[in-house]
Order: C-alpha cells, then structure tokens, then sequence
C-alpha cells in the first residue's frame, strides 16, 4: 500500500499543538499509514519533546520528499519563525498567531502543488491570530481563501458517524437567522454531493433540529415546521432520502449507531 504524505502544522506555538504533534508521532502505527512531515518551529518541538519527555531524531527537509518517514525520525519542515526566548506558554501572542498563519500557508501551498496528500492541523487561537492582524477567524476561513474555495463545506468524522455544518464561526444569533429553507435545502443537496465523492452512495442524511426536541410542533418555536421541514421535503421530491429535523440530543448517537449516513448540523456548537 502507499503510503500518503501527510503535512501536519503545529497549530499555535503557545498552545497544545506542538504537544499533540509529538505525541502522535511518537506512535510507531503512524507510520505503518502514512508518511507524516511536521510544518512548523524546530525550536517550538524541541521545547515540546522535553515538555512530554519524548526523544524523537529531528530530521529537517527542505521539501516533503527529503523526508525519512521511519518510526523514531520527525520529519520536519522547519520555518524558523518562533523566537523560543519570547514565547509564552498559553498567551495570546501576535508571534505565536503570525507563526500559526504560516505554518498553515505553507502546508496549503505544498498541498496545492500536489507535493502533499493531505493536511492535518493543530489548534489555533483565533485570539493570536487577531493580534497578529491576520485577516481570517479560523482555519476554515484561511483554507477557503487561500485554495480559492467558494463556501467550504465542513465535515467531522468519527468513526462511522460523519457530521456537517450549515453555519460556523458566527453569533448564534446570526446562526438562527442564516437557518432558512433555501440555505437548509442547498445544504442537503451538498452533503448528499460531498457523501457520493467519499463513496458514500444513497446516503441517508439525517437533518438537526434547531429548538429544543426540534420545536415540539411550534411550541419552542418555529423554525422546523416554516423553514426545515419545507427543505427536507423538497429533497425528497429529488430522491434523496433526507429525514428529519431529528432533535439534536438523538440524532448523533443515531447516527454514530449507524441509523444514519451523516448528520447536517445546524450550528458550529451543535455539530460539536
């Protein structure tokens, strides 16, 4: 089998990624998958080698294909963009938001050049990227304008149970307001679209409730019976088996019992 190269930003360098990172590579059946380069600070994973008590050989590259890609060597594409000496540990530094940035750039540019399979990214603080005059809320947001990608759409996966979102990083005020039939029916048909590319052929795709046990037939609001439902059955008409609004405090245990294909997420925290 072949192994895909996948690149791995660091996330914030004040923040738990480089931790996450050296962990993760410290497991020899990552490398039974996968051919995994870090992008990033070499003194950020140094600093989280000893902050974890893990000795790992760090091999520098230059490009995605010097890399050794054995169990005990992190492959490493360093930027050389952290000063160690000012780095505060869990603070909101323009440093740490400008270095997240470019670790994530890079990996994008890499990926576009088809010299990576694909990315896998640590967290980020969207505090530190609004003081380092970043213009992006979040890695969405950046991997959106930087691919040229007009409205991404978001999917998690665990295990079997795949979630997606109808609104992200945004008030969820504003959230409720961006629920209406034509923004629900248009996701539906790009979930159903995003399924069918990952193999996932006649999907049944299971719709979020907004209100508690999905508005009790208007009693904790409207939402369901004047914009949802409208939307699920429209879909329908086309064939695609779409159900719901199942209220959100079932529909993911459902669906991760395989009752479901996917869930369609009304809202950055429901999907959570």
């Amino acid at each position: 089998m072949k192994r895909p190269i996948i690149g791995i930003t660091i996330g914030d360098p004040a923040g738990i990624g480089p931790e996450i990172v050296v962990k993760a590579l410290n497991q020899e059946e990552i490398y039974k998958i996968c051919k995994p380069i870090v992008i990033g600070d070499k003194d950020t994973i140094l600093q989280a080698m000893k902050f974890c008590n893990i000795q790992l050989a760090l091999n520098l590259a230059a490009e995605p294909e010097d890399g050794k890609y054995v169990y005990g060597a992190l492959d490493m594409i360093d930027l050389n963009n952290v000063d160690i000496n000012l780095l505060e540990i869990g603070k909101v530094q323009a440093m740490s938001g400008k270095a997240a940035f470019e670790f994530l750039k890079k990996a994008i540019s890499l990926a576009l050049d088809t010299k990576l399979d694909a990315i896998a990214t640590a967290p980020i603080n969207k505090e530190s990227l609004k003081a380092a005059n970043i213009p992006y809320i979040g890695h969405t947001e950046i991997l959106e304008d930087l691919t040229n990608t007009k409205n991404p759409l978001t999917m998690f996966q665990v295990n079997n149970l795949r979630v997606f979102f109808l609104t992200r990083h945004v008030a969820l005020r504003k959230a409720c307001d961006m629920i209406t039939e034509k923004s629900v029916y248009e996701f539906i048909l790009r979930c159903k679209e995003a399924l069918e590319i990952l193999g996932v052929h006649n999907p049944k795709l299971a719709v979020a409730g907004l209100n508690p046990h999905s508005g009790e037939n208007g009693l904790f609001g409207y939402e369901e019976i004047d914009e949802i439902m409208p939307a699920i059955e429209k879909a329908k008409n086309l064939g695609i088996d779409a159900v719901g609004p199942v209220p959100a405090d079932s529909v993911f245990y459902l669906a991760l019992k395989g009752k479901y294909d996917a869930v369609l997420s009304l809202y950055h925290d429901q999907g959570h």
